[in-house]
């Protein structure tokens, strides 16, 4: 096996200047020159871009930025001291070690585990200090090695036993740090008992920076501690016996905690994970006060949603139903996508005559007995063949299945988001009674929330021990469907599909000036806030008509779906073919950053115009909101039509109206670029852009 580190791989005087992007480039190039790099080129795009998504930096002036990249063949680790220090945004200052993480693009488990490693040493000061004070790179390449886990190159080996060099000391820790691990087995009878959760947004660096400090802190105290840490290199659960004999649990979340009710009723410490990085002996202290005297401690609630409380307070109302309405659609998703790309591909292959009053007339014959075309009429399947036909009968039956989903996950899950498990079931059935009930996506809204909020007040109950067993696989789903199935039914099934009805109609009614005006609205929602909430709210009413719609050889919701996309598109096309036109007004890496939004721009992902907006938001954002209210117009006016909900220009084959579906895109960008650029030149002389 490659070695992740080696001396070739180390600098320990590097003074590359004080932009952490010129740091990224210069410790990329280490990278090649120790023949580790494929492409330097390629892997300075992805780290800038895993960069772009969010700082790198970490408390304790460290700076750990990575990839995942086609740049690099074998998982490789670059590590330099800084002088002087650089920022990469860390909130306690700059950094002066810097480790650069390159994975190859298919390397995921070696990627995360890594990361998962190194952020656990990171934490250890005497790492670090060590790192400071190495005198020579086989010090470092010893000292990370080590902690790593990793064998240290054999032309150390022997000079490592002699102990006649500093880096020899390094390992020397492992003995006693061995201790502690089997120490709990012996006294875990009279040591008392803690266990923790940690979770951060993308489940790398602080998830198991804080699972390490609050198990240094727990040693310290002499406190028995188990972590579950909740990240992205998977997760092995808490068991009940260890929870039920633990005094407290402690919450280092800024995430939702999955399976909360596991530690119902249990005192809790609740704090966002940045806490115990720099405070985890205070944590501590305050669980084991907590467990000394639980009268006097917050606890866990029943089986409270699982991302209602992040450790740095209660959400607020707006927040809360943000999150809920977002946890329905995110799991509705790819319903929406396999099941519209599964339809459009249909039509590809067998033209919109395979589908006769909303089912496909081909499906019920086989490769081996194919239908006579004429007599189905199915002469426009791809290439006049009846394989291809039967094909895309088969494709749309699987399509329009999943389709048939869409409601009952929204709704299930939005349930769910309430009050967690118990309130799938009863969320599905919900989802299901809407569309008995023609009310169709808001039905699916409303139901979600009536079965979650149902469900959260029976978990509440207070019932005897011996029924508890009973309560979330019989009792909760029983009760919560029946009490919120009756509420559909009786009093709001009418109301709820009288006013889907009405939508309907109005959008069928949408034409000439309408129809503009909401591909307007549309298109900037889908620009304001690029991923965000209102981004998704457009998307979510776009793909839930799609869903009733996709069937069809024309109606409205396809011109709604082709609006939200094409305006989504826009944003960071726009600001790529802005770094093209006039690159001196942008930053290295903000041209950098152009080069990755050709492509997100293309498959219709909105977030690449986020990094621009950031920088620069006064400029950006108006300008982008132009072009894609623009462009929202434009395929609203022109009747531009979708059958895939997602996919940008890659599935021009689902576009009805093709030449004006590209028309309105172009459009869109030349405003959103002809405005950035615009915006950006005023006020700025010849010497401002060549510093740039």
């Amino acid at each position: 096996m490659t070695a992740l580190i080696t001396t070739d791989l180390v600098r320990l005087s590097a003074d590359w200047g004080s932009d952490k992007h010129d740091v990224i480039r210069a410790l990329a190039a280490v990278v090649g020159d120790a023949g580790r790099a494929t492409s330097v080129d390629q892997l300075v795009e992805d780290a800038f871009a895993r960069e772009a998504t969010s700082a790198t930096g970490l408390p304790g002036a460290i700076a750990i930025p990575h990839c995942r990249t086609t740049g690099v063949e074998v998982p490789t680790l670059a590590f330099a001291r800084l002088e002087p220090p650089v920022d990469f945004g860390a909130k306690d200052g700059p950094a002066d070690l810097a480790f650069l993480i390159a994975a190859p693009a298919g390397g995921d488990a070696d990627h995360l585990t890594i990361l998962t490693k190194l952020a656990r040493a990171l934490v250890k000061p005497a790492f670090t200090d060590a790192l400071r004070a190495a005198e020579t790179d086989e010090e470092v390449v010893d000292l990370i090695a080590h902690e790593l886990g990793e064998p240290a190159p054999a032309a150390k080996a022997g000079v490592a036993a002699s102990g006649s060099t500093p880096g020899t000391a390094a390992p020397a820790p492992a003995a006693p740090a061995a201790a502690p691990a089997a120490a709990p087995a012996q006294a875990s009878s009279t040591k008392p008992s803690l266990v923790a959760v940690t979770a951060c947004p993308t489940g790398i660096a602080h998830t198991y920076m804080a699972a390490e400090a609050l198990e240094a802190a727990a040693e310290r105290a002499g406190v028995e501690l188990h972590v579950e840490t909740q990240g992205s290199a998977g997760s092995t659960p808490l068991s009940p016996q260890t929870i039920a004999a633990a005094g407290a649990v402690v919450f280092a979340v800024d995430v939702g905690v999955r399976d909360r009710s596991r530690f119902a009723g249990k005192p809790m410490v609740s704090s966002g994970v940045k806490r115990p990085i720099d405070d985890a002996d205070a944590m501590i202290a305050e669980a084991l006060r907590y467990a000394a005297d639980p009268s006097s401690a917050p606890k866990v609630e029943g089986t409270a949603s699982d991302s209602t409380d992040t450790g740095e307070g209660k959400q607020s109302f707006g927040a809360t139903v943000r999150r809920v309405l977002m946890t329905g659609v995110s799991y509705m998703i790819p319903f929406v996508a396999a099941g519209g790309l599964l339809i459009a591909l249909g039509f590809l292959f067998g033209g919109y005559e395979i589908v006769d009053d909303g089912q496909a007339i081909a499906v019920d014959n086989t490769l081996f007995n194919l239908p006579d075309l004429e007599e189905f009429g199915l002469d426009h399947a791809l290439f006049g063949s009846a394989f291809f036909a039967y094909l895309g009968a088969l494709m749309f039956t699987l399509g329009a299945a999943a389709f048939g989903f869409l409601v009952p996950a929204l709704a299930g899950y939005i349930a769910y988001a309430i009050a967690d498990r118990p309130g799938i079931a009863p969320g599905f059935v919900m989802g299901a009674i809407a569309g008995t009930l023609n009310s169709g996506f808001l039905g699916g809204i409303v139901g979600g929330v009536l079965a979650g909020v149902v469900a959260l007040w029976i978990t509440r109950w207070k019932v005897p021990t011996w029924m508890r067993g009973l309560m979330p696989v019989l009792v909760i789903p029983l009760l919560a469907t029946l009490i919120s199935g009756f509420v559909m039914v009786v009093l709001l099934g009418k109301p709820l599909g009288a006013l889907m009805t009405n939508l309907a109609d109005g959008l069928n009614s949408l034409q000439g000036g309408s129809a503009v005006v909401l591909g307007v609205i549309l298109g900037l929602m889908m620009a304001f806030d690029m991923g965000g909430p209102l981004n998704k709210t457009a998307y979510a009413f776009a793909t839930a008509g799609l869903g009733a719609a996709a069937t069809a050889t024309d109606a409205p919701e396809l011109n709604v779906m082709a609006a939200v996309m094409l305006a989504g598109m826009v944003p960071p096309l726009a600001l790529a073919l802005a770094t093209v036109v006039r690159p001196g007004l942008f930053t290295v890496p903000e041209r950098e950053n152009g080069k990755a939004a050709w492509a997100m721009g293309a498959s219709f992902i909105t977030e690449g115009a986020i990094p621009f907006a950031a920088a620069d938001p006064l400029r950006v954002i108006p300008s982008i909101m132009a072009g894609s209210a623009v462009t929202g117009a434009l395929a609203m006016g022109l009747d531009v039509g979708l059958r895939a909900p997602h996919g940008g220009i890659f599935v021009l084959f689902a576009v009805d109206n093709k030449l004006w579906f590209l028309v309105a895109l172009v459009a869109g960008v030349l405003v959103s670029t002809a405005l950035v650029v615009t915006l950006k030149s005023i006020g700025r002389t010849d010497a401002d852009l060549a510093t740039v």
